[in-house]
């Protein structure tokens, strides 16, 4: 072989390998079906969430049916409309748009929205969010986290947004921690869904404090008329007294229930002197402890007689000269600083005994104001 075929020889091959080494990426090039799967993909992109902030008419937008709050103040309204008259919309609200209306359903701002339809406003600035289903518990959880901010929303109106986004799903946690308040805040709120309506209703006017009505919401809806007939009426001296005697109620609910029996509230307050005032809850004491009963109490208010002397000594302390107790006291063991602990000690003890004492005085008026039912003595009557 010459050099020259040679060379031709190495040329061609080297031409061949060259050309083969090109054509080997064509399959991968002329394989489109692997693209199917980018549009089947492109179909969920174009749905997700979207907001965009646009100009909507104001009579295309609807309010949300599931909407937590209910109530708004009429005057508060008057006066956001005329701001919004003087100074245009200042903040825009959020909106849902649907498709199959064509029409934009409130999810933030709904005092904007009434406020500007007070004011005549024809347009409003919106965000307006796209791809959101009805019922979304993201779109309501949102609404219930602006609204919760507001001083105006009601506390049953809380508990019902509450209860809401627990039915969604979300833990009392997870709610706390959206609407920026404690576990404990959302349980209480939660638990005045168990009021009756009269007493709902008595919160919501302000008629009853909304500690206390967490106390009554514990009791059955019976003896929850029957508090209120009371409270109305003004038996309680304080809320403090109101809220341990629906405490000492319910109490007495459950022991009761225990026994087999129901407890129900009497309408009318016992008169004082009577033999149930006298030996409070004695129609369910049994016959052998009433001895007992009778002698301690006696050893009982002996003891409180007493205070009556450290009473006098208290009332002598209060209304001495200060520089005369100083003179006196200071060359003392521990001087006047000892002296002002053991009184502060006192008053300590003097103010757990109290809470102790309005529990007790709390028991006391509902045995001597209630009824006890026995369900089988009832059936066989």
């Amino acid at each position: 072989m010459t050099n020259q075929q040679g060379a031709i020889m190495t040329v061609t091959t080297t031409t061949q390998a060259t050309t083969s080494t090109r054509k080997a990426p064509a399959p991968k090039k002329a394989a489109p079906a692997k693209k199917a799967p980018a549009s089947k993909l492109a179909a969920p992109t174009a749905a997700e969430p979207k907001t965009v902030q646009k100009t909507i008419p104001v009579d295309r937008i609807d309010r949300d049916p599931g909407q937590p709050r209910e109530e708004f103040n009429e005057a508060k309204l008057n006066e956001l409309a005329a701001s919004m008259k003087k100074l245009g919309q200042l903040q825009p609200i959020t909106v849902r748009y649907v498709p199959s209306t064509k029409r934009f359903t409130l999810v933030m701002g709904e005092r904007r929205w009434r406020a500007a339809k007070i004011a005549g406003l024809t347009e409003m600035t919106a965000l307006v969010m796209h791809g959101v289903p009805e019922g979304s518990r993201e779109t309501f959880a949102k609404a219930v986290a602006e609204n919760c901010g507001r001083l105006d929303m009601t506390p049953v109106e809380e508990a019902m947004a509450f209860q809401r986004l627990v039915d969604a799903e979300y833990s009392i946690e997870e709610v706390a921690e959206m609407v920026g308040k404690s576990s404990a805040y959302v349980g209480w709120r939660i638990d005045l869904l168990r009021l009756c309506e009269p007493a709902r209703e008595a919160l919501g006017k302000g008629h009853l404090p909304v500690g206390l009505a967490w106390y009554v919401s514990l009791l059955n809806c019976d003896n929850q008329m029957r508090f209120l007939t009371r409270y109305a009426r003004g038996d309680f001296k304080s809320t403090r007294e109101a809220e341990a005697f629906a405490q000492a109620a319910r109490a007495e609910e459950k022991r009761q229930a225990e026994q087999g029996s129901f407890f129900v509230l009497a309408e009318e307050a016992a008169t004082p002197g009577s033999d149930q005032d006298a030996l409070p809850g004695a129609l369910d004491v049994p016959e052998e402890e009433r001895e007992r009963i009778v002698s301690e109490r006696t050893k009982w208010v002996g003891k409180i007689d007493r205070l009556g002397n450290a009473g006098a000594i208290l009332a002598e302390l209060a209304t001495a000269d200060p520089e005369e107790l100083a003179l006196l006291l200071a060359g003392t063991p521990g001087g006047v600083p000892g002296h002002a602990l053991r009184i502060e000690h006192l008053r300590d003890v003097a103010m757990r005994a109290m809470k102790n004492l309005r529990q007790a005085q709390a028991i006391a008026a509902v045995r001597a104001n209630s009824i006890q039912i026995n369900p089988e003595a009832a059936a066989s009557a």
